[in-house]
Parts: structure tokens; C-alpha cells; sequence
């Protein structure tokens, strides 16, 4: 293969690289995972500042983010010098940190909520923009007027059963105003 073919190979590869990348769904794509980066950050700043602070209340005042068991100590350190996670991963201790795993899961399911009201509110808006309120047509009528006593009769009535007179054939303009007369 030659340099001219290698280059023209290279060529088509990026121009269809670029037009891959610049495809809308791909530019929403990466907007959306800066900003859910982003909004990660807040997300964890929330539990971790916020709701993990009552939590660590109502076990007793400890932080729950350093809640762990020691699964193995290693030969000459002693128990009482474990007291934190940091201190454990400093003497080279086995831990179960528990609390640091359910202030994730927390994390991830208050994240999953708010994508999931955001989804719900995108698809709203653009089931709105997509498909308008149309504004509802007036039934046909189904009743109409007698012009001989004025009693409410069938439309579609050749005989008022209340004074049984013949009704005579409407005329559109007679039906509409039939019609209004019925609304109001």
C-alpha cells in the first residue's frame, strides 16, 4: 500500500469522524455528561454535608462515613489504634467500611431520582411541543327545537312527540341556528 493511499484511507477516516462527532446526538451526549459530572459534585456535596450529618445523629453522633469493621488485624497492631479508615489503611488493616458504601448508595439513588424527574420533565415539554392541545371541535348536535311548541326533540325526529306535528326539513342555516339555540 502506498503513502498517497495510506493518506486518502486517513482522510475518509476522519471526515467520517467528523461527521460522526458532530451529530446532535453525540454533541447532547457529551453536554450531558459535563453537566452530570457537574451535578454529581452537588449531588454528593448534599449527602455528604447535609443528610449524612443526621444520619451520624441518629447512630450516635459518629461520622457515617467512617463506619467499618476490621475483618483482619495485621500481627502487632492493636485494636485500639484503629480508629478511623485512614488510620486502618496506615497500619495495612482488612476493613468492611459499610458506611462509606451506603452513603453511595444513597448518592446514587437521590441521583437517579433527579434524572429520572428530569427525564420525566423533558419528555413533558416535548410532547407539548410535539403535540399541541388541539382545540376540541363542538359535538354535532343531537337535539333540536321544535318550531311548532318549542319542546327539545331528536335531530333526527320527523314527528315532535310532544304536539305531533310533522317537523319540516331543515336547511343548514335552520340547523345552525337550531344548534345555538340548543347551546345557550
Amino acid at each position: 500500500m502506498s503513502v498517497k493511499e495510506n493518506g486518502e484511507k486517513f482522510k475518509g477516516f476522519m471526515s467520517e469522524f467528523k461527521t460522526f462527532a458532530m451529530r446532535g446526538n453525540v454533541m447532547d451526549l457529551a453536554v450531558g455528561v459535563i453537566v452530570g459530572g457537574a451535578f454529581q459534585k452537588i449531588v454528593t456535596s448534599v449527602i455528604n454535608d447535609l443528610i449524612m450529618p443526621f444520619i451520624g445523629l441518629l447512630t450516635g453522633g459518629l461520622n457515617f462515613n467512617e463506619q467499618f469493621l476490621i475483618l483482619r488485624l495485621p500481627e502487632g497492631v492493636d485494636r485500639a489504634a484503629v480508629t478511623s479508615i485512614d488510620a486502618a489503611k496506615q497500619l495495612g488493616v482488612t476493613t468492611f467500611n459499610y458506611g462509606s458504601f451506603i452513603t453511595a448508595v444513597i448518592d446514587f439513588l437521590i441521583m437517579t431520582f433527579v434524572i429520572f424527574l428530569l427525564v420525566k420533565g423533558i419528555n413533558r415539554l416535548s410532547e407539548v411541543r410535539i403535540h399541541p392541545k388541539k382545540e376540541e371541535e363542538p359535538e354535532a348536535p343531537t337535539t333540536k327545537i321544535c318550531p311548532f311548541c318549542k319542546s327539545e326533540i331528536a335531530i333526527d325526529a320527523t314527528r315532535c312527540p310532544h304536539c305531533t306535528s310533522e317537523q319540516p326539513e331543515e336547511t343548514e342555516e335552520a340547523a345552525e341556528k337550531t344548534a345555538d339555540a340548543t347551546e345557550g
